[in-house]
């Protein structure tokens, strides 16, 4: 029988090794304008080989302006990691009586846990601008198949490399602090060094989230504003100064950002499990401990079997294909997961293991079968939501439709509408995590929850893939306007764009799901290492919710999510204003660039200066706040005032999330089905007030979506693992009552 080690090692291994195979397809594709067949071209005679070194220079400038803006946060971000590593070394230390072995330790996991969320965001951005032309090039041949290839290809670069190494950088940290801590009652010590490695990835998720949203947004918003709603060019027309640095912010936000983002899920989730799970070495050994990791592992080869679904066995051959290849990718993979898991359950954990409850003092028995039962709860209740997700923000369906229809009387009917939508979407959602919650923590306590989080995250090579392949198919189109290809290629990349659109939003409903039970399973790590500090003095009968202090702060917690959603959003309106001067301001002097034919370029570099600073500026106060309201709140205020402070963040947060994400994208898909429409409808197509309308609700919508919804999933999450690295600490000041002992 094969051991947990074996499996999880082999599956990181074909994970990296799967995603060379992916970038080698896509990087057999030249960069070269040939045209609907491999002999005509789209651009008539000489002209291909002018539009080739069109394709070369517009991929150079996003690729050096990703690169510049990505090495400029990241040298902010190493800032970070050397002062925030020092702190965690001096606090741990000293919360946990000057044992400096776990001081360091926690500190190097953090360190580790950091690094390789950059290294994802820094592959993600290289891959997709590595990709995004060659998706161009693929859209000027016949069929549909090639360019959907190439997309999903360079999604399931990001997707199976990001798996692959982020379970294998966790998994040789384990072993290597099982050298120093190698008997299973020493466990607990290993699992709790270890949560450094889930505060690590979630801090860089943080900047890279709200940095690389900033700096989309900014571009997008004037690229809109100025561009489609005042002078009526189309939407990444070559003439907009700003249309490089909006194709850059595709790259650094919604695939470097949203990166590391997932990253962080993955690594907290699988830290609180293994510290919720530590007791379970003592009666089941290391294999049944490190259960959770090995349900990721399955999960990639789960995710690698369905992949040839869409590329091979039912490729796409038609637009109305492009949608349900991709949504036939989460729903195979997570049917597929409910028997992989079992087999996983039955080989690495035995018959019988028992648990230590999180409240009282009980010891529960469980088998391999409750653990499978609480998987299999995350993993479908994350394609419900995903699902419900695609309904709200698909103009397949109803809701959009008549988002769209409201058009017809204005942006304000519009922006009603659009709210309303987004606030509806979140009840069901809502009520499938309750579900899940309630049925996990019924059958293996706060465990439990931590395995449903981990079904969220199980085939998370998949979301990712499908994740990326939105934003590659967005600059796609962005590189075929640019170029001036043929209307036809543009037409394409929209509609798998469209397709794309929606799988995003679907992506954005997987990860708020999975933040939240990630968040609640983080807290339930929180309680329990506050147990095993205080000698089970503290929380062995759960935390009182009417406790003065605790209610109090959580009333303080449900503030946070709204506090950070606004310094977001005005962060976007304020760089974004910037961005619309300095448009119209090129206007004014380069008069000839509206013509049909100019003469000049555009300065594109001073748009993406203005996207690079602003975003540089405004990642650092949000950060701040998430990062320092736990930790002063523990130290200052104690233990049980961040009990409430977590639980209301948590409520509120998961609610804002999802209403602002699936608002921005009802609203961005609006805007596409009335561009799909024709002049004699009623929806009057593209150019007409109804579309001014929808561009408004869109640009409104792209904060909403892009910059503070998904960002808030980091909110809960950063909050709950930096109070589970300092729970020792928090502890050490006056036995958890914090410096003012109120």
């Amino acid at each position: 029988m094969a051991s947990a080690t074996a499996i999880i090692i082999s599956a990181a291994i074909v994970a990296m090794l799967w995603a060379l195979a992916q970038f080698m397809l896509v990087s057999r594709i030249p960069v070269r304008s040939e045209g609907i067949s491999d002999s005509t071209g789209l651009v008539a005679g000489n002209n291909d080989e002018a539009t080739t070194r069109r394709l070369v220079e517009i991929y150079s400038a996003i690729y050096e302006g990703a690169e510049s803006f990505l090495r400029a946060e990241y040298t902010v971000c190493a800032w970070f990691i050397l002062v925030f590593s020092a702190i965690i070394f001096v606090l741990v230390s000293w919360g946990t009586g000057w044992d400096f072995a776990r001081g360091t330790f926690t500190m190097l996991s953090f360190i580790l846990g950091a690094c390789t969320s950059i290294l994802s965001g820094y592959l993600g951005m290289k891959v997709a601008v590595y990709s995004n032309v060659r998706t161009t090039v693929s859209a000027q041949k016949s069929g549909w198949t090639l360019c959907f290839n190439t997309a999903f290809r360079a999604g399931a670069v990001m997707g199976f490399a990001l798996c692959g190494l982020g379970i294998f950088m966790l998994y040789v940290t384990l072993l290597a602090f099982r050298i120093h801590y190698p008997e299973p009652e020493q466990w607990v010590h290993l699992t709790e060094c270890l949560t450094g490695y889930g505060l690590g990835g979630s801090s860089i998720a943080m900047f890279g989230r709200v940095g690389g949203g900033i700096y989309t947004k900014a571009a997008d918003v004037g690229a809109d504003l100025v561009g489609k709603v005042v002078h009526g060019i189309p939407e990444d027309d070559p003439r907009n100064p700003a249309t490089i640095a909006d194709n850059v912010g595709d790259n650094v936000g919604d695939v470097a950002g949203m990166g590391s983002d997932l990253f962080g899920s993955f690594a907290e989730a699988t830290c609180a499990a293994l510290v919720l799970g530590s007791s379970i070495g003592l009666s089941g050994g290391w294999d049944a401990m490190v259960f959770p990791v090995a349900v990721s592992a399955v999960g990639v080869f789960v995710c690698l079997i369905c992949s040839f679904i869409a590329t091979h066995i039912k490729p796409v051959k038609s637009e109305a294909d492009v949608e349900s290849a991709l949504k036939l990718q989460l729903i195979s993979t997570t049917v597929l997961m409910i028997p992989a898991v079992y087999i996983a359950a039955t080989t690495f954990l035995p018959e019988a293991f028992k648990l230590r409850k999180t409240v009282g003092v009980d010891v529960l028995t469980l088998n391999p079968w409750e653990a499978t039962l609480c998987v299999i709860m995350g993993a479908v209740g994350g394609l419900i939501i995903g699902l419900i997700t695609e309904y709200y923000t698909s103009h397949s369906y109803a809701p959009v439709r008549e988002l769209a229809d409201s058009c017809k009387t204005g942006a304000a009917t519009n922006m009603i509408y659009g709210i309303a939508l987004g606030y509806k979407s979140a009840i069901i959602p809502v009520l499938v995590l309750s579900v899940v919650v309630y049925g996990s923590f019924a059958v293996a306590d706060m465990y439990g929850v931590s395995l449903a989080a981990i079904g969220f995250l199980s085939n998370l090579a998949t979301g990712l893939t499908i994740d990326v392949y939105g934003p590659v198919c967005d600059n796609a189109g962005g590189i075929a306007e640019m170029a001036e290809l043929d209307p036809y290629v543009r037409e394409k990349t929209d509609a798998l764009d469209a397709a794309g659109n929606t799988t995003a939003a679907i992506g954005k409903g997987f990860a708020i799901g999975s933040a939240a039970l990630v968040s609640l399973a983080l807290f339930g790590a929180f309680v329990t290492r506050i147990r095993n500090a205080s000698g089970d003095e503290l929380f062995t009968n759960g935390v009182n919710m009417l406790e003065p202090l605790t209610f109090a702060f959580l009333i303080i917690g449900g503030m946070i999510p709204f506090a950070f959603a606004a310094m977001t959003m005005k962060s976007v309106g304020v760089a974004a204003m910037e961005m619309v001067m300095e448009v119209q301001r090129q206007f004014d002097e380069k008069p000839h660039l509206l013509d049909a034919n100019p003469t000049e370029r555009p300065d594109y570099d001073a748009c993406i200066a203005i996207s690079t600073n602003a975003s540089l500026k405004e990642m650092v106060p949000p950060g701040m706040l998430v990062i320092f309201t736990p930790l002063l709140t523990g130290l200052f205020f104690g233990v049980f005032a961040v009990s409430g402070l977590l639980v209301g963040s948590l409520v509120a947060s998961v609610q804002l999330a999802i209403s602002m994400s699936n608002s921005g994208g009802a609203w961005d898909n609006a805007k596409k089905y009335i561009e799909k429409a024709s002049p004699d409808s009623d929806l009057k197509g593209k150019g007409s007030d109804v579309h001014k309308a929808a561009v408004v609700g869109d640009t409104v919508g792209d904060p909403f979506k892009d910059t503070s919804g998904p960002a808030l999933n980091i909110v809960m999450k950063l909050m709950a693992v930096l109070s589970l690295v300092f729970a020792d600490t928090f502890y050490a000041v006056k036995g958890g009552a914090g410096f003012f002992q109120l």
